[in-house]
């Protein structure tokens, strides 16, 4: 069975590595014969750090379905067309928005310095930052802070683009059309109910109405409605996830699935 992670709020926390215990439990998975993947908000630059070395050569999914890695190299970028880019820009201007823009390897960053983002961008220095028309192919923006949040959301779904909300922290996150982490396991070659999937948070739901059996951390509204399971965040959420992550390794249950 395809078992696909989101990593932040999912299997890892606070911008901390994913934990040895559950890296473990995820080698122990492979080891009886299922594909572990992952699937992140974060770009691919940014999804290794927090991931054992072990799976840096394994198929990544990262900037929400825009980025796919596959043997240590990104293998498909899909970006923003010049006229939505363009159409981008003036609503930065026009809401005076500070962002983290990223490329398929580099970004753009004009956010607060002690902004909790900035914490967990390039930590191992992998790419460059650099100014926004230096940057060439855009995959993914996030507007940090702009005059008008909800606003800029609403004029980038005009534009036909895929908006996230991340009200919790007030981000706008904002990928090209038609894509999600359900876009991307498509193009893996994975079809529907052919996997097994862990979220928390709203750009989880595509991914989510098309797995065999989703596994929610946390409780979202719309993505419950959507998983067969929840886990409690609390402090014994990682001991929970991997007892969980057991009993979906199990032979008897693993044949449930298939």
């Amino acid at each position: 069975m395809n078992f696909i992670f989101d990593l932040d709020g999912t299997i890892c926390f606070k911008g901390k590595p994913v934990t040895r215990d559950i890296i473990d439990t995820l080698k122990e998975m492979e080891d009886n014969g299922h594909q572990v993947i992952f699937a992140s908000a974060r770009p691919i630059r940014d999804l290794l750090p927090v991931i054992d070395e072990h799976f840096h050569s394994t198929k990544l999914i990262g900037g929400n379905g825009s980025l796919i890695s596959s043997n240590g190299k990104v293998i498909l970028a899909r970006a923003f067309s010049p006229v939505q880019l363009t159409a981008m820009k003036n609503l930065i201007e026009i809401f005076s928005a500070a962002y983290l823009i990223d490329g398929e390897w580099n970004y753009a960053y004009t956010g607060d310095p002690e902004h909790p983002i900035k914490s967990n961008l390039d930590p191992k220095n992998l790419a460059e930052e650099v100014l926004l028309e230096d940057l060439g192919q855009v995959v993914k923006i996030l507007i940090l802070h702009s005059a008008d949040q909800e606003k800029i959301a609403s004029e980038a779904e005009k534009l036909g683009l895929r908006v996230h909300r991340h009200h919790g922290e007030d981000i706008v996150d904002i990928s090209p059309p038609g894509i999600d982490k359900w876009s991307a396991i498509q193009e893996l070659g994975i079809k529907e109910k052919e996997y097994i999937a862990f979220g928390n948070d709203a750009n989880d739901i595509e991914m989510f109405r098309h797995a065999k059996y989703g596994v929610m951390i946390g409780d979202h509204k719309e993505l419950a409605a959507y998983a067969q399971r929840a886990i409690p965040l609390d402090e014994v959420c990682e001991q929970t996830i991997i007892d969980c992550l057991n009993e979906l390794n199990d032979e008897k249950t693993s044949m449930a699935f298939t």
